[in-house]
């Protein structure tokens, strides 16, 4: 038996003029409106949160990617090896 899904309800005022352009744009891509307006409105939600994390990551970040592009550590000698093997194997072609 399926688990029962837990909604909420939203409501919100609108313009005539809004509504029959909601109407048009579901009919269109033949969609009911709440399908059409949930979708629309969980898409926005998503990118604003998206757009959000880039820039906070990017702010919070951006001291030590710097940092590191200026003094970058010294590279690992598995790297320096997979670097030696890489050589070998392009001069082997």
């Amino acid at each position: 038996m399926p688990a029962a899904i837990s909604t909420a309800r939203l409501e919100a005022r609108i313009s005539t003029d809004l509504h029959s352009l909601l109407k048009r744009a579901a009919e269109l891509q033949g969609r009911t409106m709440t399908d059409f307006v949930i979708s629309a409105v969980q898409n926005a939600a998503q990118h604003a949160i998206e757009q959000a994390d880039v820039i906070r990551l990017s702010l919070a970040d951006q001291e030590c990617f710097a940092q590191a592009l200026l003094s970058p550590p010294k590279q690992a000698p598995a790297l320096e090896r997979a670097f030696v093997r890489r050589s070998k194997l392009l001069r082997s072609e």
